[in-house]
């Protein structure tokens, strides 16, 4: 087990190390299209490290898949959102751990209402239709399946099979509504 001093200290040193990040991307959310452009060959790679930042804030990553399958086509634009949804789910799982481990959650569960202590994390059905609640649901189930410490194979599986269907919906929405747009 971590001691708490340490395990604070990397958190705090991980938050320092993003706020740098997330002050430029925020300022410049209109420009991520540009950003991204700018990047050229690297603009995937790009896009997967923006959906990291944001995995530890509470912007939701939803745009980035459009301008994803804007940007890449419809093919493309789904693994690269695929990817990066997977990598940004497996640092919220991450820091859903190190919180079970810096606070006292089995106390906190027991005071929680309308029993949400007791919800069935760790089974597959509330992994994967958790996760299709539009907006915050699938960073919260992340959070909520590191705290309880879901077996990992069991959330990646679920992860990914609701990631590839988020990231073809709006991939190809994106790409659909640019070309939309043009005529």
């Amino acid at each position: 087990m971590i001691p708490k001093k340490s395990s604070r200290l990397w958190i705090i040193l991980t938050l320092v190390l993003f706020i740098v990040p997330i002050y430029y991307v925020s300022k410049n959310i209109g420009n991520i299209e540009l950003i991204i452009s700018r990047a050229g060959f690297f603009g995937p790679l790009v896009i997967i490290i923006l959906y990291c930042i944001f995995s530890i804030t509470p912007i939701t990553t939803d745009p980035l898949t459009l301008i994803s399958g804007a940007m890449f086509g419809p093919i493309l634009g789904i693994i690269i959102s695929w990817v990066g949804n997977i990598f940004a789910a497996l640092i919220e799982y991450y820091f859903g751990t190190h919180l079970s481990r810096i606070t006292d959650i089995n106390k906190a569960k027991k005071n929680l209402p309308f029993f949400l202590g007791y919800l069935p994390v760790n089974s597959p059905w509330f992994l994967i239709f958790g996760r299709l609640i539009p907006g915050y649901g699938s960073k919260l189930i992340s959070i909520l399946a590191g705290i309880n410490h879901v077996p990992l194979f069991l959330y990646l599986w679920t992860t990914a099979l609701t990631n590839i269907f988020g990231s073809f919906l709006l991939s190809y929405g994106g790409y659909n509504l640019i070309h939309l747009l043009k005529f």
